[in-house]
Parts: C-alpha cells; structure tokens; sequence
C-alpha cells in the first residue's frame, strides 16, 4: 500500500466524519452521546476482560508488593532451611517461576494495551468529530452575527436618513 491509497483512505475516513457531524448538525442530536455509546465495554470477550484485569493488577503496588513480599519469604525460607530447602541457594525453581510469569504475563499487558490503543484511537476519532461539530456550529454563529450586524447597520442607516429628510 503506498502512500497515495493511505491518504485517499484516511480522506474517505474524514469525509464519512464530516457526514456524520452534518447529518449530527442537521438533526440537532448530541453527538457526543452517540460516541459514548460506542465507547461502552460491554462486548468485550471473556479473553479481552481477563487481560484488562491482569494488566491492571499486574500494574498495581498490591502486586509489586505482595510479589516482593512473596519473594522475600522464598528466599528466607530457603536459605534458613540450607540442605533441606525444596530450592537450595541458586533459587532455580524460583527463577523458573518468575521466567514463566514474566513470559505469561508479558502478552497478556500488550494484549491490553492493544484494546487500550484502539480505545484511544476511537475516542481522538470522537474528539475530533466533536470538534468539527462545535467549529461549524461557531461559524454557523458566525454567519448568523455578520447578517444581524449587516441588517443592523443597514437599519441604523436607514433610520439616519429618514431623520435627516
């Protein structure tokens, strides 16, 4: 795909936009409940809300700390039990663990942040929309001002003339 088609593609997008916020304008309807509609998670799969959820406490200071804490229990439990430790000083079982943690765990935050980079995507589409919508409803305003304005002065001037006959 070369550059052109992206651009032709992206401006196609922008005019289904435009479309939308005229048809949003004509119809008086707020768009942005419309894009909070859109927003909503409720269809996200059983698959997308367990990695929305393991990111977010994978990410939390309960889970660094509980984790640091687990980790500190490890390493004393093992070490004070020397000989008879289930995983002796060089802590091979435990580095084990954490390397399949950190390989399960991995995938599943880009998972999340995925679906987070898509939300953002919908909602800078959505603020741009509205954006549009209140920049034609300012010209509009506009407009509306400038033909008050002409029509006030083209009154003022007439009342001047008839005071002057």
């Amino acid at each position: 795909m070369d550059i052109k088609e992206i651009l032709n593609e992206e401006e196609v997008q922008i005019k289904k936009m435009d479309e939308l916020v005229n048809m949003a304008i004509e119809d008086e309807h707020f768009l942005t409940r419309k894009l909070h509609e859109v927003e909503n998670d409720d269809d996200a799969t059983f698959g997308q809300r367990v990695s929305d959820n393991v990111a977010d406490f994978g990410g939390s200071w309960t889970f660094i700390l509980g984790f640091s804490f687990f980790l500190v229990l490890w390493v004393i439990y093992n070490a004070y039990r020397g000989s008879q430790a289930f995983d002796p000083f060089p802590f091979i079982l435990l580095n084990l663990i954490l390397s399949c943690l950190a390989a399960l765990q991995a995938p599943i935050i880009m998972m999340s942040q995925n679906r987070q980079e898509e939300k953002d995507r919908r909602r800078a589409r959505s603020d741009y929309m509205i954006n549009l919508k209140a920049e034609m409803e300012i010209r509009t305003l506009h407009d509306k001002l400038d033909a008050f304005e002409k029509s006030h002065k083209e009154l003022i001037a007439k009342i001047l003339k008839d005071e002057k006959k």
